[in-house]
């Protein structure tokens, strides 16, 4: 039997959605999320009319802010434009009115300070400490102490809980797992308050623990470096409240210390770590070796004292001494090297997706634009120097908003626009009292509209926890527009960062 031909009649043809008047489609998408409502912008030219309706931007606003924020932007030419400077002025912090709340803590030197989701987690000495935000905000007593630890804690790291053998359900998948290395030659895992794991192996101190999990799919491991100047492989999928059978290789090849350690972008099986004397060393642990010096598929040395390394994509940025060197991990040559002449570097950040780097000196903090390096692969000029600093900036924080700026010597931490290089405010850390000595900034830690700083007096310490989400007297400006210190402007959209 012959198949029936399809139909030609126009009238048959299928009514596609951009058939629908713009008001049935502005009616329609009333109902999308903020992540929803930004695919549609970018499916066409006729949705994106859709999705930057004045009347649709109303309701994302009123939804986050129950104020009206087109009047406090009226430069803005539409709804959009005014919910997008209002989100931007926020996450750099241009305000004088955020959220406050202190707690106080031992009269210890804070060594890490951690923001994940609900909690605020700061280490001192041998413990760890977790308090809930909402308790904080309350005034009720919600501190959880980790006691396992018999020596300083080195190293935080949070990894999905999803990839421990702890997993159980979905309602924990974006939950995460609190890993932690000591001087007391553990690591260890915790969940609940309680710690679940105990990794035992290393013959000295555990002084870092890599960034990233490594490996793809299932079984996926995390590796550690000690003074025992050994690289260690660990299962996080492994049973057992001791850990057995969780130690999966021991690499050696190192001299000294193992000081810095970061998972490669572009093959997740690689991992760089370095040593104390500034010798790179990049591992393949998927290399099935008795010698498991074998797995060492790349070295190299850069100058001066060990700061930070950060892996992206192919590239590892490596802040050593005076300098910031960034090394194709494909060819182990070097790509480019920031040279900050006059003063030893204190700390570092990458935002690669922006071409940006910063470090921290001695009364300074710098930012690099690494596009230079096309034209001459050795920096010696940074884009802006963000001055006013005492003492050294050993605490940094980078995203595409705000550059963060502290030291311990400074009763202040400075916030900054990325793009421009601009001050926008500066924000206490420390005791109001007049009587005693400021002590300055010991940790910072930064989530987009939220900053938690600590500092350690005489008596006790303090921890200061500032929301910005939801302030509504910004800090004043002058008239004249900023323009950009780099080579391109910077713009973002609500594509960009989604605020679920």
């Amino acid at each position: 039997m012959v198949e029936p031909s399809p139909s030609t009649d126009p009238s048959s043809s299928c009514t596609s959605i951009t058939d629908l008047d713009v008001d049935s489609l502005v009616h329609c998408a009333a109902h999308l999320n903020l992540r929803d409502i930004s695919s549609m912008a970018m499916s066409c030219n006729y949705l994106r009319t859709v999705a930057y309706s004045d009347s649709i931007w109303q309701r994302v606003s009123r939804e986050q802010w129950p104020e009206q924020i087109s009047s406090s932007f009226p430069r803005a030419s539409s709804v959009r434009e005014a919910y997008l400077a209002r989100r931007t002025a926020l996450q750099q912090f241009k305000f004088i009115d955020p959220l406050v709340a202190d707690f106080y803590a031992d009269a210890k030197p804070f060594s890490h300070l951690i923001l994940n989701r609900g909690d605020i987690i700061f280490s001192q000495g041998s413990l760890v400490h977790m308090r809930k935000i909402d308790g904080v905000l309350s005034g009720s007593e919600s501190l959880v102490t980790l006691s396992g630890h018999h020596a300083k804690i080195t190293c935080i790291r949070l990894f999905p809980l999803s990839e421990t053998s702890l997993f159980r359900s979905e309602t924990q998948r974006n939950d995460s797992a609190l890993v932690t290395s000591s001087s007391d030659h553990t690591i260890r895992l915790w969940w609940k308050g309680s710690c679940q794991r105990c990794f035992r192996g290393h013959n000295g101190p555990v002084s870092i623990i890599s960034d990233k999990l490594l490996g793809d799919g299932i079984g996926k491991i995390f590796a550690s470096g000690g003074v025992d100047a050994t690289v260690r492989l660990w299962s996080l999928s492994s049973s057992g409240k001791r850990g057995q059978q969780a130690l999966k290789a021991t690499l050696y090849g190192h001299e000294k210390p193992v000081v810095l350690m970061s998972v490669a972008g572009h093959k997740t099986s690689l991992l760089v770590s370095m040593s104390k004397n500034s010798k790179l060393r990049v591992w393949d642990t998927t290399v099935s070796s008795a010698v498991r010096s074998s797995c060492c598929v790349g070295i190299t040395t850069v100058p001066g004292t060990p700061v930070g390394m950060k892996c992206h994509e192919s590239m590892v940025y490596v802040a050593a001494g005076s300098s910031v060197v960034g090394i194709d991990l494909r060819t182990m040559q070097r790509a480019f090297v920031a040279a900050i002449q006059q003063s030893e570097i204190h700390s570092f950040e990458i935002m690669p997706s922006q071409s940006l780097i910063c470090t921290g000196g001695t009364y300074r903090a710098m930012l690099w634009d690494i596009r230079q390096s096309r034209d001459a692969p050795k920096l010696t000029k940074p884009v802006t120097e963000l001055d006013g600093h005492t003492g050294a900036v050993t605490h940094l924080h980078m995203d595409p908003y705000k550059v963060v700026t502290g030291g311990p010597e400074d009763s202040f931490v400075n916030v900054w626009e990325t793009s421009t290089g601009m001050q926008t405010n500066s924000l206490t850390c420390c005791f109001q009292d007049a009587l005693s000595p400021s002590p300055g900034c010991s940790a910072m830690a930064v989530n987009r509209y939220q900053i938690v700083t600590a500092c350690c007096g005489e008596e006790h310490g303090l921890i200061r926890y500032r929301d910005f989400k939801n302030a509504t007297c910004h800090v004043s400006t002058s008239e004249g527009e900023s323009a950009s210190k780099f080579w391109d402007p910077q713009s973002y959209s609500e594509s960009d960062e989604c605020d679920y």
